[in-house]
């Protein structure tokens, strides 16, 4: 792998304490191009603009993918991926919808370490720091004929982040028009296009007074899948309620991990179709206890209103929420607090 330096490092300027999310970028990247059938094996540069056709495919066609990911500093100073494998899986399932070549996974993991090991840095330690990564390929080719493309260029970009909305509770809105994802189309990806169609109808939300929609099923709008960047969970009575990983619900790691916390913890939980009119019989009952959103950006975001028909429901304050339980467990776990899961970190030395 070619390593080329920067040669002034940017960190010095950056205010870590007061960070808007995805606006500040590391020093260096990763870029590894795909042409002739083949990856070439890539190479670290400098954090820079370049040049692309105006007859690249991705302006014409979309054909682009990306995935989240976060980076994180233990008391200890080791740098601990949490659960890359799951993200290096979904990108290639990703991929393989958008028509486009699967990544090998010694690219993968050889550019992203020698990137994080690089930009070691911008990693800084405490709760809610951590680093940004942002994995992502779109068609190159320069060519404007309709079908998929025969160049790509693959890229690792990263930013460093605090929690994505603090401490704050949101308000969403459960949305009765638009749809976010079809079934046999491409919303278990996570296909650039998918967030491109839901700045609209979330625009429209916000201007409400609202922060992000609660998608329903493009059918009927009957049926809850998720919201604008997370999945979501429903406590019911002593139940926790997801909807069910399909090809229009993004299949969430950080969604299967809290699954899988909760189950530790002897929570009930349900993988199941829950309905929009469920929902109000149990907020008109009282048996709906909490609504959040899990997500790598957010981790688990609690909500306090959701919004149907012109009319807003309000969720309880609970002295102990299970979503602030599950969230120091798994915290704890993505900082090396706990001992607990340890195949689930990839420590960077």
């Amino acid at each position: 792998m070619k390593i080329v330096l920067s040669n002034k490092s940017k960190i010095e300027n950056v205010d870590f304490e007061n960070l808007q999310f995805g606006k500040i970028f590391t020093d260096h990247l990763f870029v590894c191009k795909y042409s002739n059938n083949s990856w070439n094996d890539g190479e670290i540069m400098p954090y820079e603009d370049f040049l692309i056709s105006p007859s690249a495919r991705v302006f014409h066609y979309g054909q682009a993918i990306f995935e989240g990911m976060k980076c994180y500093r233990s008391d200890k100073d080791s740098l601990i991926l949490f659960r890359p494998d799951e993200n290096f899986k979904r990108f290639n399932k990703s991929s393989s919808r958008m028509a486009i070549p699967e990544i090998p996974e010694k690219i993968f993991f050889d550019g992203l370490t020698e990137l994080l090991r690089i930009d070691k840095d911008w990693v800084k330690k405490g709760d809610g720091n951590a680093l940004y990564v942002r994995p992502f390929v779109f068609a190159s080719e320069p060519s404007i004929n309709a079908s998929e493309a025969i160049e790509y260029t693959f890229m690792i970009i990263c930013c460093p982040a605090k929690s994505y909305y603090g401490n704050q509770k949101i308000k969403v809105k459960i949305e009765e028009k638009y749809s976010r994802a079809a079934k046999g189309g491409v919303g278990y990806a996570k296909a650039a296009g998918n967030y491109a169609a839901q700045f609209y109808p979330t625009a429209i939300a916000k201007e409400e007074g609202y922060q992000q929609i609660i998608w329903t099923d493009s059918n009927n709008h009957k049926s809850i899948e998720e919201a604008g960047t997370m999945n979501l969970f429903f406590r019911i009575g002593e139940k926790l309620i997801t909807s069910p990983t399909s090809d229009s619900i993004l299949d969430g790691i950080t969604r299967k991990s809290i699954i899988k916390l909760a189950k530790d913890l002897n929570i009930d939980v349900e993988e199941r179709i829950i309905t929009v009119d469920e929902l109000l019989e149990a907020q008109d009952s009282g048996s709906l206890k909490e609504i959040f959103g899990t997500g790598t950006a957010v981790v688990i975001l609690p909500i306090k209103t959701f919004g149907y028909q012109n009319n807003d429901f309000n969720l309880p304050d609970l002295d102990n929420p299970w979503s602030l339980e599950l969230k120091k467990k798994l915290t704890d776990i993505q900082y090396d607090k706990s001992s607990e899961y340890e195949d689930w970190k990839v420590k960077i030395n």
